[in-house]
């Protein structure tokens, strides 16, 4: 798409894989969308009733989305269903199990299977790996690190919370050796038993498409109440993997970078501005293993309407291995939106926290297990979200400035001790490395 600015009146969708949307770069192409995703598709209500409007946390103008996948999302919204978003959306039982491996421990790269299963198998496939909770939730408690709080914790009426599993994570196999299958990426959990673990198959995913060089800027409206949003929505990645976002901006909408059942994406030196947003960025559904880098939230324009909230780089919905690195917030917050998202990242930044969390309470735990927050420049030095080593299990907070402890207005989801680290507090310019995941990058590298 040349230099110059293009009205759209519908969205830009991308169905298959290998497709690119280039501009000449963010200041010089503007595509300009003149509609929301209410008038373009129809009121996209919440699966639990009243008047929520999911376009709050779904969709975008422009959409990364598999042809299939598309089709059944869509025409579920249209017959007022709510439509499940992830790699196997509402029919779970439609997929067909390819391997069930041998028990496992998180961190592994190569698993054992069954030698009839290892038929089903070849290099370069993408797989889904699906674990299910059992009747005592200790897989959801793995999730939480294994320890006693996460032992005593009330699970099962956490109904939002369990909706979430079985876990599904998407991977690529590398090798094919006998009964030994060489994944692309190490287990993020240990596979049990207990939880059923299954190599299965999955929707057709999007992969290798991306979008570059460009600015999405929507019509100007006021910022709708919490919930109510209207869906002037910038990029959706849905079930999409090893797909990317470079040099984009958005521009005056309700939510601005989505990662929806989305894995291995990449979104590099994007920008959030404008009138303000409800969710800069998101991760939900079960995303996972993908890397923001090269971020800015941009300070509002106008002031904020009465009843709205601002959230910032969310995390939710058992989402689990995203990074968010070198990033300039001027607004927003650390959002971990329940629904026990894990072992997530955020290194590198500097953040003006002026935003909130949301989430359900039947979606349970803000924390699962090993975030970390690494080298954090808090401007207003508010302590809500940044500093984690009283609310998050098995978690780092290294290397943040001094934060007004009174701030903190969130208590702990699990008793006793949560076996967390604080280092270097007060002292950020200190901390070697200044960035933990190009740290680890490297290192992996070598």
């Amino acid at each position: 798409v040349p230099a110059g600015t293009y009205r759209i009146d519908d969205i830009i969708r991308i169905g298959h894989s290998d497709v690119v949307v280039r501009g000449a770069g963010s200041g010089a192409t503007t595509l300009y969308a003149t509609r929301s995703l209410t008038e373009l598709i129809g009121a996209y209500g919440s699966r639990y009733g009243g008047d929520k409007s999911s376009w709050s946390w779904a969709g975008g103008l422009i959409w990364l989305c598999p042809k299939g996948r598309w089709a059944s999302l869509t025409d579920a919204i249209r017959a007022r269903e709510w439509p499940f978003e992830g790699w196997t959306g509402n029919r779970r039982d439609a997929w067909r199990t390819l391997a069930t491996p041998a028990p496992a421990r998180r961190g592994d790269r190569t698993i054992t299977v069954p030698a009839a299963d290892a038929r089903n198998l070849r290099p370069r496939q993408l797989v889904l790996l699906r674990l299910a909770d059992d009747p005592g939730h200790t897989l959801l408690q793995h999730m939480a690190g294994d320890g006693e709080g996460a032992r005593t914790y009330v699970w099962a009426d956490k109904t939002k919370l369990t909706s979430y599993v079985p876990y599904e994570w998407p991977v690529r196999v590398t090798a094919v050796q006998g009964r030994r299958i060489t994944l692309e990426r190490p287990l993020p959990l240990d596979l049990r038993p207990e939880w059923d673990p299954r190599l299965t198959t999955l929707v057709t995913p999007l992969t290798g498409s991306g979008v570059e060089g460009l600015t999405l800027e929507a019509a100007e409206q006021p910022q709708a109440p919490h919930l109510l949003d209207q869906g002037y929505n910038g990029l959706a990645f849905q079930c999409a993997y090893d797909c990317w976002a470079d040099d984009v901006t958005v521009r005056h909408v309700d939510n601005g970078f989505g990662l929806i059942g989305a894995s291995a994406c990449t979104l590099r030196r994007t920008t959030v501005e404008g009138r303000g947003a409800h969710h800069p960025y998101y991760c939900r559904e079960g995303s996972h293993d993908n890397l923001i880098e090269d971020f800015t939230v941009a300070a509002r324009t106008t002031p904020a309407p009465s009843g709205t909230q601002l959230h910032g780089i969310n995390v939710e919905g058992l989402s689990s291995y995203n990074v968010w690195s070198r990033g300039r917030m001027e607004m927003g917050t650390f959002d971990s939106h329940r629904g026990m998202p894990f072992a997530n990242v955020r290194t590198d930044i500097t953040v003006n926290n002026n935003g909130v969390h949301g989430g359900d309470a039947s979606a349970g735990p803000l924390f699962g297990a090993r975030f970390t927050h690494w080298n954090i420049r808090v401007t207003n030095e508010r302590a809500g979200l940044m500093r984690i080593d009283g609310l998050a299990p098995y978690s780092a907070t290294v290397g943040i400035n001094e934060v007004r402890e009174f701030d903190q207005i969130d208590v702990p989801d699990f008793t006793g001790d949560l076996h967390t680290r604080l280092e270097a507090y007060g002292s950020p310019e200190a901390v070697r490395p200044v960035n933990l995941y190009e740290a680890q990058r490297a290192v992996r590298l070598r």
